[in-house]
């Protein structure tokens, strides 16, 4: 497994297909399986060179990629969520708000909560925007002491939530993806996002992805 980390958040690449199915399926079309090298330089060209110069890009759908990400905000949850052709599982709301239950408060708002609230939160550096997610995180503490059921409290989340969630998707969307959101007009933390993304992927899949990302 393979971890970048940005912006307090953290991605790991749990599994990915093998660029060898990549190639038999493109060499599927014209039989031509006696040229392969079991993705080696002569599969790689021909990826590159179908799937990508030529715009085949169908065949890359033969290559699938599965992430952890940690740390992200529910707001970008659903900027990530707008991407459809991938799949996602996301930490329960439902299931974990308990974890806010037993803590100590929030407040008064010093360094020392908000270096706490930072575990729970995801701060813009906007000092009104920050404090009112601490004041939101301290509101919905208090909630769920009073022992109203998660699901009621759960509308009391802040958009700054973190949140947690398994991310499955294939080379031509992730494609579109990384072309989208590493774009300096992206929101900037999905910016964040999309470039861990891209620098957690293995070092022999990135010519597949390297034109979708801004050089600097």
């Amino acid at each position: 497994m393979e971890e970048s980390r940005s912006c307090n958040i953290a991605i790991t690449l749990l599994h990915y297909t093998p660029l060898h199915i990549c190639s038999n399926a493109i060499r599927t079309c014209w039989q031509s399986f006696d040229k392969g090298d079991n993705g080696g330089e002569k599969d790689i060209e021909l990826i590159d060179r179908v799937g990508n110069k030529f715009k085949h890009a169908s065949t890359l759908e033969h290559l699938y990629y599965n992430f952890y990400i940690k740390g992200i905000s529910r707001a970008c949850l659903q900027e990530l969520a707008r991407h459809r052709l991938a799949s996602y599982s996301v930490k329960s709301s439902r299931y974990t708000l308990k974890e806010l239950k037993n803590l100590p408060s929030f407040l008064p708002i010093n360094e020392e909560n908000l270096a706490r609230a930072e575990q729970f939160v995801v701060f813009t550096h906007n000092k009104e925007v920050d404090i009112a997610s601490l004041k939101a995180l301290e509101n919905l503490r208090e909630i769920l002491c009073k022992n109203i059921s998660n699901d009621i409290a759960k509308f009391a989340m802040p958009e700054s939530y973190r949140t947690e969630l398994s991310f499955s998707i294939n080379a031509r969307s992730l494609q579109n993806f990384l072309s989208l959101r590493t774009s300096k007009s992206a929101l900037w933390e999905i910016r964040a996002l999309a470039l861990s993304i891209f620098n957690a992927l293995p070092e022999e899949h990135r010519f597949i992805f390297q034109d979708c990302v801004p050089e600097s």
